[in-house]
């Protein structure tokens, strides 16, 4: 655990079913201190989601109310949908001493990079496409065309991974949930 003048903002982001979502469970489950800041978004919920735990789920309008009143470290849209980090979460966790992990999509990672450039920027990508298209397939979340869609962007957030601190490469889960443990404790002072 931190204080508040140490905590630090870890941005995790990569193309949507790289992954990210399940290195950050396992790197909370290893790292004693870390908090997860919870998004906002204008999607719908999926089963089993809850607001406040897993998203606050805003209407378009309180998204739209929220952005102009400047409540949002970031905001970006994706695949028809909004999202974004309200300053608020952010506060809340580095107030309480604890560092703060962001699961954010690659343009609010650029947002949050300009507003927090010491935060520490963190790409997850996929070992190649293909693996990307069966993962994002075996969710079963998503039709072909909202798959196709997500591939079309994925293609262009890899073209950024260059952009970030770090990378890693999510093609053994247990390797890269290990080397994304040794990033985020590098970065706070714990042992490795």
């Amino acid at each position: 655990m931190s204080d508040a003048a140490t905590a630090k903002v870890f941005v995790i982001t990569g193309p949507s079913g790289v992954g990210k979502g399940t290195l950050i469970k396992r790197l909370l489950e290893r790292v004693p201190g870390l908090a997860l800041s919870v998004s906002a978004t204008t999607r719908a919920p999926r089963e089993g989601e809850q607001d406040g735990r897993d998203y606050h789920f805003l209407t378009e309008e309180q998204f739209q109310r929220r952005r102009d009143a400047g409540d949002f470290l970031e905001f970006a849209s994706y695949s028809g949908n909004h999202y974004g980090t309200l300053n608020s979460e952010l506060d809340r966790c580095l107030e309480q001493g604890r560092s703060v992990v962001l699961e954010i999509e690659v343009q609010g990672a650029q947002q949050v990079r300009a507003a927090r450039p010491d935060s520490v920027q963190i790409f997850i990508a996929p070992p190649d496409g293909s693996v990307l298209r069966e993962r994002l397939r075996g969710r079963g979340t998503d039709s072909a065309e909202a798959i196709d869609k997500r591939l079309e962007t994925a293609e262009i957030e890899l073209a950024s991974r260059g952009d970030f601190d770090h990378l890693v490469v999510n093609d053994d889960l247990d390797a890269a949930a290990a080397e994304l443990e040794s990033i985020v404790r590098t970065a706070i002072g714990l042992d490795p």
